[in-house]
């Protein structure tokens, strides 16, 4: 108890008592702190109060035994001297006085030394500047009294005490607070441990641990916001990817309408050559029956022309073996083609399903993510309620300790009164008869503001029964907070499950990368089987079709081929050219259907068409 550590004895020197219970409130307010604050675990700011207290009871210790120096116009009490005077005993505390003097917004010297004091602790140098100081009592003698209590032991304790605020951390902004007008009052109550006081601090924690989890969810959210974004671009970029396959695809099938035409057709001239070949057949047997008939007499010149008609019948049908033998090779090329389309059509619907329940994932943990962030702004709010609820409390009670202390001080007031009253009516009661009426009016006047008096008591201990009200409500409303720490707590697993979700969707989109990637190598393989169709297709039609990796430049414009300059081969001419030199498209003898030609061959076609009109 605060009994226990203040002096109170009237027979001691009023110095010394003063000097003892200064002693006492600086080790209970340097305690405290130390005890606080390592319980806070965090950076102390200007707003914390064990540290506010800590510079009020220094303020007093500083100022105890200061001597008062007259001016012209007022007289100067103050605890800026002693504490400039460090800076010529302690060279590195010129920086503080310094800083101290460049601040803008402090008027009065003893707004510089609050400063002061506020800067030391910061730098964990207050104990070495005052020590410094209180081995220097010559000096200080020109600003304290002999009685003071830096110039006595008490002093040498208070600075061996400051060692142990080393341990704190602090960070202060002096910039922003109006250290001139701050009246400096010690509060009693802090020191004494009361079960409301256990249940603030408990509630000051518990606040801290739910301020923690806020942000530590909020550093989750935006983790989930940046893995969405990177999720949407993927899904730009897979239907970009996607939309390029289709084009090939369509680009694919168009080439395989075009392969079947000319299959078509080659299949129709194939026919036309075995027709002729057994028209030939039968034209030939007519001669040499006929010949048979009508030479007999030259045998030797019949033998020789029968032996040429049969190497000539041997010869043709080894080519119509070799057509029929190239026939069943592109018939089996189409069946390959045909296959190899149908096996890339199913990839690219299951891809197409794939994307769509991605999608889908997609906006579920957009909407999660919004109930998220809905829950976080309502448990802000309510955070911001309960502290602004908090602090008109904590304005109350202020105002409450205030009353009491003006009712106290009165009700001293009234007994001295009433003392007085009666030593004077034991003295004068023979002598004075006269004045004793007027003394009985003083009595009833006393006593009326007694009555007064009690009658503010009892409005005060109303007012104490409505904050104690006030207090349970606030229990009620922690309750309710703790309640909203527990479905914080499950949101932060859901959150855990929708990571484990993105991981999943990451593998997913892996896979689906290497699937279009086999897809692409199939569409190549598939397009260099379809130009050697192709240039099979002109070797039956009796053209040198040039290989694609022979050329490697336009044969007109000699331009290099590239990825934006495709190469493209003439149907005419069989050579290899650029889309501008081959831009053309006429109908061959070989094909009714208009087809690729080179700008030459278009030329010499035209020409020749022009020539051939009457």
């Amino acid at each position: 108890m605060l009994d226990s550590f203040l002096v109170l004895s009237a027979t001691k020197d009023p110095t010394a008592v003063e000097r003892a219970n200064l002693l006492n409130m600086a080790k209970l307010s340097i305690k405290g702190l130390i005890e606080s604050a390592l319980s806070f675990g965090r950076t102390l700011d200007s707003d914390y109060p064990p540290l506010q207290q800590f510079f009020v009871v220094m303020e007093h210790c500083l100022k105890h035994g200061l001597k008062v120096r007259k001016s012209f116009l007022s007289y100067n009490k103050t605890i800026w001297g002693p504490l400039e005077l460090v800076e010529k005993l302690y060279p590195e505390a010129e920086e503080i006085g310094a800083s101290v003097r460049d601040l803008p917004g402090l008027k009065t010297p003893l707004g510089r030394a609050r400063a002061w004091l506020r800067l030391a602790l910061m730098q964990k140098k207050m104990a070495d500047y005052l020590r410094c100081l209180i081995i220097q009592r010559d000096l200080l003698s020109e600003f304290y009294e002999y009685h003071a209590l830096m110039m006595e032991e008490e002093g040498a304790v208070i600075v061996g005490l400051l060692v142990g605020l080393n341990v704190i951390d602090a960070n202060l902004c002096v910039k922003g607070e109006d250290l001139d007008s701050q009246v400096g009052v010690i509060d009693f109550s802090m020191y004494l441990k009361n079960e409301e006081d256990v249940g603030n601090k408990e509630r000051n924690v518990q606040i801290a641990a739910i301020l923690d989890q806020k942000n530590y969810v909020e550093e989750l959210n935006r983790q989930l916001n940046s893995t969405v974004s990177s999720l949407h671009s993927r899904v730009d970029s897979l239907e970009k990817s996607n939309t390029k396959l289709i084009e090939e695809l369509a680009i694919a099938k168009n080439n395989i309408i075009k392969l079947q035409e000319e299959n078509h057709q080659l299949r129709n001239e194939n026919k036309l050559i075995l027709m002729k070949t057994q028209q030939h057949l039968e034209v030939t047997k007519v001669d040499v029956e006929a010949e048979l008939q009508t030479y007999k007499h030259s045998r030797q010149g019949l033998d020789e022309m029968y032996n040429e008609a049969r190497r000539q019948l041997r010869d043709e049908s080894q080519l119509r073996q070799d057509v029929e033998n190239e026939l069943a090779v592109q018939v089996s090329m189409k069946h390959e083609i045909e296959l190899a389309m149908k096996l890339l059509e199913k990839d690219i619907h299951e891809k197409q399903d794939t994307l769509i329940g991605l999608r889908q994932q997609l906006e579920e943990v957009k909407a999660i993510n919004i109930e998220m962030y809905q829950k976080l702004q309502g448990s802000e709010d309510g955070l911001k309620e309960k502290n602004e609820i908090i602090a008109r409390l904590e304005e109350k009670t202020n105002k409450i300790t205030v009353a009491m202390r003006q009712l106290e001080q009165r009700l001293q007031q009234a007994e001295k009164a009433q003392m007085e009253a009666e030593d004077e009516d034991r003295k004068y009661l023979q002598g004075c008869q006269s004045k004793s009426d007027s003394l009985q009016k003083q009595i009833s006047q006393k006593e009326k503001q007694l009555v007064q008096l009690e009658t503010d008591l009892k409005i005060e201990k109303e007012w104490r029964q409505t904050l104690q009200e006030d207090l349970q409500k606030e229990k009620d409303s922690l309750s309710h907070l703790r309640n909203e720490t527990q479905q914080i707590i499950s949101l932060k697993k859901e959150f855990l499950n929708l990571q484990d979700e993105n991981q999943q969707l990451k593998k997913i989109y892996h896979e689906q990368e290497q699937a279009l990637q086999e897809l692409g190598n199939k569409l190549s393989e598939s397009k260099l089987k379809i130009e050697d169709i192709k240039e099979a297709n002109k070797a039956l039609q009796g053209l040198v079709w040039l290989k694609d990796k022979e050329a490697t430049h336009c044969k007109l414009c000699e331009k290099e081929f590239s990825l934006s300059k495709r190469k493209h081969h003439c149907r005419n001419c069989g050579e290899i050219f650029c889309n501008a030199c081959s831009d053309n498209e006429l109908p061959l003898p070989s094909s009714p259907k208009p087809v690729r030609v080179c700008d030459s061959c278009h030329a010499l076609l035209i020409q020749r068409c022009s020539s051939n009109l009457p």
